[in-house]
């Protein structure tokens, strides 16, 4: 079988689409489909594509996808023949140790690339027997950025021929309602737009597009009309002064873009390169830029520009006033500028940030920039990068906001890159194209208009964890606030305040949230997933770490990467810390790792120009051979006799063993001394039970099965201490068996297996299940709508497995086994009765009574499981 790791990285703020299915004789694409909903800026889209090869020999077949570059994959999969390859993300840097250690060997098969400033391409290349039908389906996610007061969320189509079924379905939820909404497409003809029809009310939107193939053609060559961009924009309804508030399973997001606020005066130095690289068409886009800015200054701003190749040059010696006078002045100076000489970019901005530092009768209230605009890396003056973003720093001491503009792919990316962030700004690349001016003004646009600074959003410490960026120093005119957290605390009402400097006054805005109405805004949205807050939380967390490790001391940039990396696996994201590893067939076994390119990675490319990728040989993801599944064999309905549950219907023999006891009666401290064989938390009760074997065991332990739910899970203990150190996890649908041992997880499917060692972290999702190792310490099985299974991996004293489950809410009344009647069946006596001691309750288990002992125990379930949990404990044996 072949792999292809795919690593993945992000920047931009729409969400785009272009599927291609490369036209080769005898390859149909007979169905086509984008899935895409949108609840509350969040985007989930499923692009699906079925092709068939109606040829009488194998072809090769491309799915390529341009998505943003904001976003995240999250999952892809190909169905060959009904048989499914699916990817698994693990860590890019374990990926990179086996294509170290590999020889290269075979044709490439996946590769990400460039294709323009806001797409990048997803490719994978598939070789289809005569006949044989291929499933392609990737999923990805993002965050819509608010850009000039709209979202929006541009699909590129382009599948190059007649699709018999093609659709775009979007679904668009926003609690806020929707303050308007349209649709573009640079390909609608009167024909096409009959395919098209739009649905909306005041929160809700369902645009649909399905042409038929008639309707697809062009009348005069016989090609499909479909090339080009569909474009979806809206924006919400904006009441709540101080934002809105959304929650869901104990995750919120809140939005804070305040309207109708008056515009803030800005002192403005533009820093202009002019060193011979720019000479020619950049110089004259640049003029043509600077004179349509300048007709965009208010009245109330001030202004200066200062050039620079190997020299200096002010146009004034101070900032100035944007009177019409002075703006014409400007503009007769803009029309001498010419291109020749050097770049030293640190004096020039040395000399921006004293003339700010000296500008005198400035607005009290008003926001202070340099915007920089150069080509090239400094040749002038200083020269090494890390001592300029040091001295610039410093410099500007957190007083001003610094913007860099990289004009082409000359320019050290990197480098400005990280001299924005660290001083309060962001870096833009201008790419060399017609458009170029249209560009700048762009970007200019963005930030011409601040409304408020210093903006601080404050929620109650003691209840909120995780919480993202609540700092910010600039607001401006038409963008969007975005701050998510978890609520670790029980809340009636979420408070929120915030803290701002406005062009006239100081504001403090607050806000509360109901958190049980919050809850019931998405209860009832059958076609949106239901856990989209904690995974914008987890999305934007990400986003944010990476930003921050960019301009952040070495010491620091590793833990920041650290925990990217930690939620990247943990929630199935394509990120620049990890890989997409996707195995199809091959006769030899092997793969490439394609590195995903960055602004930074791509200097003196052309935009088109796609990352180099590698070859990678891997172990073969195919059969898996006897002495593998040696001790995995642990099929439900082959459990013997001997290893039945004591706590069955009926039963009224105790399962206390005071020999086998760990905590001594009467304890008064914590004293966590051991881990109990199995932990579970009593449903719809604050209580945990702790289960302990005695004896040990030959063959598995059935322990819980829901025929509602298509799961079952059998365990095996050690021959030494009774804990477990095998498990397998059997789901109905999808098909899926997962064999879990303190050496490895083996995953299988249709005679298919994938072997997931503890030694590295690692994601799938299998038609739904997600698979999530995460590196020595757990395993995370999850379905929608279903219980989740994790388990730890505990290595001392002797190596064993931890079993508990989340979400017990979805367990049927018919789960049994020895765990799953607890879940359905026990209930624990509340209140001591009279001849008990303070520390032991009743346990009832389907008619019979055990007798439970308060105890504490090592938590397995925790990251650091020294800490004890104080759990009642049930004992149980083997019958003899």
């Amino acid at each position: 079988m072949e792999r292809t790791l795919l690593a993945l990285l992000v920047f931009s703020s729409l969400a785009a689409l272009a599927v291609t299915i490369t036209p080769k004789h005898g390859i149909e694409i007979y169905s086509l489909r984008v899935d895409c909903k949108v609840t509350s800026r969040f985007a989930h889209t499923v692009i699906t594509s079925k092709i068939v090869n109606r040829a009488n020999e194998s072809k090769e077949a491309t799915f390529e996808v341009e998505l943003p570059k904001t976003a995240f994959i999250s999952n892809f999969s190909m169905s060959i023949d009904g048989k499914v390859y699916p990817g698994i993300i693990k860590e890019k840097a374990s990926a990179q140790q086996q294509y170290d250690a590999a020889v290269s060997q075979g044709q490439s098969a996946g590769l990400v690339k460039i294709t323009g400033r806001k797409l990048e391409q997803f490719q994978v290349s598939v070789s289809v027997a005569a006949g044989s039908k291929v499933t392609f389906e990737l999923t990805y996610e993002e965050l819509l950025k608010r850009q000039l007061g709209k979202y929006e969320l541009l699909l590129k189509v382009r599948p190059k021929q007649l699709v018999q079924h093609f659709q775009i379905d979007v679904h668009i939820f926003e609690p806020q309602g929707i303050r308007f909404l349209e649709t573009d497409s640079t390909f609608l003809t009167n024909e096409l737009t009959e395919a098209l029809t739009k649905v909306q009310n005041e929160t809700k939107a369902h645009i649909l597009f399905k042409p038929t193939v008639d309707q697809q053609k062009n009348p005069d060559v016989g090609e499909t009309l479909l090339d080009g961009d569909f474009i979806v924009r809206y924006d919400v309804e904006r009441d709540a002064t101080a934002g809105d508030i959304q929650i869901v399973n104990g995750y919120f997001v809140h939005y804070f873009a305040p309207h109708e606020m008056p515009v803030l005066p800005k002192n403005v130095v533009f820093v202009i390169d002019r060193s011979g690289s720019m000479a020619g068409r950049k110089i004259e886009q640049t003029r043509e830029a600077l004179l349509k800015i300048l007709q965009d200054l208010r009245a109330e701003d001030h202004f200066s520009f200062i050039t620079f190749n190997s020299k200096v040059s002010e146009w004034r010696s101070s900032l100035l006033e944007a009177t019409a006078e002075n703006v014409a002045s400007a503009a007769a100076f803009v029309q001498t500028l010419s291109a020749s000489g050097g770049t030293d970019i640190q004096l020039a901005l040395l000399r921006a940030v004293d003339m700010l530092r000296r500008a005198e009768e400035l607005p009290e209230r008003s926001v202070s920039m340099i915007i920089l605009l150069t080509d090239g890396q400094p040749t002038s003056g200083e020269t090494k990068v890390e001592v300029i973003q040091e001295n610039i720093r410093k410099a500007i001491g957190g007083n001003f906001a610094l913007f860099c503009l990289g004009f082409g792919f000359d320019v050290s990316y990197k480098f400005l890159e990280k001299m924005a962030l660290s001083n309060g700004g962001l870096a833009r690349r201008i790419y060399e194209n017609a458009d170029a001016a249209l560009q700048l003004q762009g970007f200019y646009q963005e930030v011409a208009t601040p409304i408020l600074m210093q903006i601080e959003m404050h929620y109650p410490e003691n209840a909120i964890e995780g919480l993202t960026k609540s700092n910010f120093k600039l607001l401006f005119e038409g963008s969007e606030i975005v701050v998510s957290g978890k609520i670790s605390n029980e809340l009636d009402l979420l408070p929120v305040e915030i803290k701002a400097q406005s062009h006239t006054s100081d504001l403090t805005l607050k806000e509360e949230a109901n958190v049980k109405e919050k809850e019931q805004v998405f209860q009832n949205q059958s076609y949106i997933f239901g856990n989209f807050i904690e995974r914008l939380w987890a999305y934007l967390t990400i986003q944010q770490l990476l930003e921050k490790s960019i301009s952040a001391p070495a010491a620091q940039q590793k833990a920041l990467e650290t925990r990217a990396l930690e939620l990247s696996l943990q929630y199935s994201f394509v990120t620049p810390l990890t890989s997409l590893v996707v195995t199809k067939p091959s006769e030899q076994p092997q793969a490439e790792l394609a590195n995903k390119p960055t602004e930074a990675d791509n200097e003196k490319r052309s935009s088109s120009v796609g990352a180099p990728f590698r070859k990678l040989s891997l172990r073969p993801f195919g059969k898996i051979y006897e002495d593998d599944l040696d001790g995995y064999r642990m099929r439900s309905g082959s459990v013997p006799g001997r290893w039945r549950s004591l706590l069955q219907s009926g039963s009224n023999k105790k399962l206390h063993s005071p020999a086998l006891r760990v905590a001594e009666q009467g304890r008064s401290q914590p004293l966590a001394s051991e881990y109990p064989q199995l932990l579970l938390q009593l449903p719809g009760q604050n209580e945990i039970i702790c289960l302990n074997t005695s004896g040990q065991a030959q063959s598995p332990v059935e322990l819980l099965s829901d025929p509602v739910q298509g799961i079952s899970v059998t365990g095996k203990p050690g021959d030494k201490t009774g804990h477990f150190v095998q498990l397998e996890i059997t789901y109905v649908d999808p098909a899926v068996q997962v064999h879990v041992s303190t050496e490895r997880v083996i995953v299988h499917r249709d005679q298919e297996a994938a072997r997931l060692p503890w030694a590295e972290s690692a994601t799938s999702v299998l038609q739904g299940l997600r698979i999530a190792v995460e590196k020595e310490r757990s395993l995370t099985l999850s379905l929608p709508d279903t219980v989740t299974v994790k388990v730890s991996f505990i290595k001392q004293p002797d190596d064993f497995l931890g079993l508990y489950f989340l979400d017990t809410n979805h367990f049927s009344d018919k789960v049994s086994g020895f765990l799953g009647q607890l879940y359905s069946k026990a209930q624990l006596e509340m209140k001591p009765s009279a001849n008990q001691r303070e520390d032991e309750r009743l346990l009832s288990v389907s008619g019979s009574e055990h007798r439970v002992t308060r105890q504490y125990k090592k938590d397995y379930r925790l990251e650091s499981a020294g800490d004890a949990v104080s759990c009642w404990s049930l004992d149980y044996s083997p019958r003899e």
